[in-house]
């Protein structure tokens, strides 16, 4: 996209940080956060706003992968959401449990089949701790980027580690940053342009930090979406895993354990706790 093209894409911008679900506050670090990012309307609708998410060709591979990982044993996903992946893991029967921030997710998870299998903890992914060791911990779509400081997302990796028992595993889906994409001088990326979404990330290469902003078109209304991301590279989640105590034992570019390369987008990493 060159400079002209990245310049139409402001106005957009201006208009989503008018018209965001919630008031924005100080975060960490001085990083603008929504109040209230995953509410009551995005858990409702959350299968409708990223459908995709839910197809069997892109479950099914994930609940496999973590399944082997949890090795009979119990499983603590990390932001369980509405329970996309974590349900479909307890139907294979791996016990599992949560930690989720949104009690609107956590809302919506518990209204599934199913749902009275998996205990949910409200707090922190972060900082909240769930009784007892586990096999594995896992954190999938990009959610330790929901943590907007490096501090954070350390602290992450020790919380995480503090569950593990020896010899445990844990296991995070992440994208790449995609600055490849980014030409010098340019802050926008756009990751979706279609009739019912419009999506795009806006970059500040010197942070490592991003808003990324959504417009959907759904049931004959718009709705809009910005929530703030910090960027993390594979190399640097590995520092933080070895902070924590962790060693990498494998690193896929997608759940089916594809070879992870430098022209992959997205990675699936799995670092264990020594025995």
């Amino acid at each position: 996209m060159g400079v002209r093209g990245a310049r139409r894409w402001v106005p957009w911008i201006e208009r989503l940080r008018q018209t965001s679900f919630g008031p924005v506050v100080a975060g960490r670090e001085g990083c603008p956060v929504p109040e209230d990012v995953f509410d009551a309307w995005v858990a409702k609708h959350y299968a409708d706003l990223w459908p995709h998410l839910f197809e069997p060709d892109v479950v099914e591979p994930a609940v496999s992968f973590l399944a082997d990982f949890a090795g009979g044993g119990r499983a603590l996903e990390l932001g369980i959401g509405t329970g996309r992946l974590g349900l479909p893991l307890s139907r294979r029967g791996v016990p599992v449990a949560g930690i989720e921030l949104s009690t609107a997710m956590v809302d919506q998870l518990q209204s599934q089949p199913g749902s009275a299998a998996i205990d949910v903890t409200i707090g922190d992914l972060s900082k909240a701790r769930v009784e007892g060791a586990f096999n594995l911990v896992y954190l999938v779509r990009n959610t330790i980027m929901n943590l907007t400081s490096q501090d954070d997302q350390v602290e992450c990796f020790l919380n995480a580690a503090r569950h593990l028992s020896q010899g445990g595993f844990f296991v995070v889906e992440n994208v790449v940053p995609p600055w490849q994409r980014l030409p010098p001088g340019e802050s926008i990326v756009p990751f979706d342009v279609s009739p019912g979404h419009l999506g795009f990330d806006e970059i500040d290469v010197a942070t490592q930090r991003s808003w990324s902003h959504h417009y959907w078109f759904l049931d004959g209304e718009t709705r809009t979406f910005s929530a703030p991301f910090r960027y993390v590279w594979p190399a640097e989640l590995d520092l933080m895993a070895r902070v924590a105590g962790l060693v990498l034992h494998a690193r896929f570019s997608d759940w089916d354990r594809a070879p992870f390369t430098a022209t992959s987008r997205s990675h699936v990493s799995v670092w264990q706790q020594p025995t």
